[in-house]
């Protein structure tokens, strides 16, 4: 079932070439401003951190929290994410990018999560998109979609969903880098808090059963 949902996607949609980002430092940038707000918030304030030259860790590392504070505003929780993003390029002192990618995934997880800042969600997407480790990323339009489709409890652990995708989706980064995007496409689009279930590809695919109300 979970191949013939992203089957189903994919047929309609086609692959997705996401996560939006030049750089793999860009990308991980990307997943820590994209807490708690919209995309099109965390590309107004990437926007800015391009135009002053600050998408490199050491550079970002020396701006002072006020002004990179300033420069990221648009994601929202613009003083918080500032000491996140710092923390990140301590992290990466001694750690970097080419290291990380080479490092078994469980480790690599385990050193991301010990960063102030960065859980479960961040941490695997940083995995998935900018260090190329196949681990499936589960974001609450993933639980919404799942739960809807009854394969799920809608009170499932971040975990337990997520080794559902690792058992039934072979391990593939590719693979699992847009089956990722078709969820959040879809969720966007669709599988909504009130859901749009005019033509969605579930829907017409007839995989989806669930009722407005």
């Amino acid at each position: 079932m979970f191949l013939r949902i992203y089957k189903a996607l994919l047929k309609h949609r086609g692959h997705q070439g996401w996560w939006p980002g030049e750089t793999d430092f860009e990308i991980c940038v990307g997943a820590i401003l994209t807490q708690n707000t919209a995309w099109s918030n965390v590309e107004k304030a990437i926007s800015n951190l391009k135009k002053t030259g600050l998408l490199t860790h050491k550079k970002m590392k020396m701006c002072s929290k006020s002004n990179l504070s300033s420069l990221i505003k648009p994601s929202g929780y613009f003083n918080q994410k500032a000491e996140y993003l710092h923390e990140f390029c301590k992290f990466l002192d001694s750690n970097t990018i080419t290291s990380l990618k080479k490092r078994k995934l469980h480790k690599v997880r385990e050193l991301l999560l010990n960063v102030k800042g960065i859980g479960e969600e961040t941490a695997d997407s940083m995995m998935l998109y900018a260090l190329e480790h196949p681990v499936f990323v589960i974001d609450a339009y993933t639980k919404r979609i799942y739960s809807r489709l009854g394969l799920v409890d809608s009170n499932i652990k971040y975990g337990e969903l997520q080794t559902l995708f690792h058992k039934n989706i072979k391990k593939d980064v590719e693979l699992y880098k847009d089956y990722h995007a078709q969820l959040v496409i879809l969720g966007k689009d669709h599988c909504k808090k009130r859901p749009d279930c005019t033509k969605c590809p579930l829907k017409i695919e007839k995989l989806c059963r669930y009722v407005q109300l």
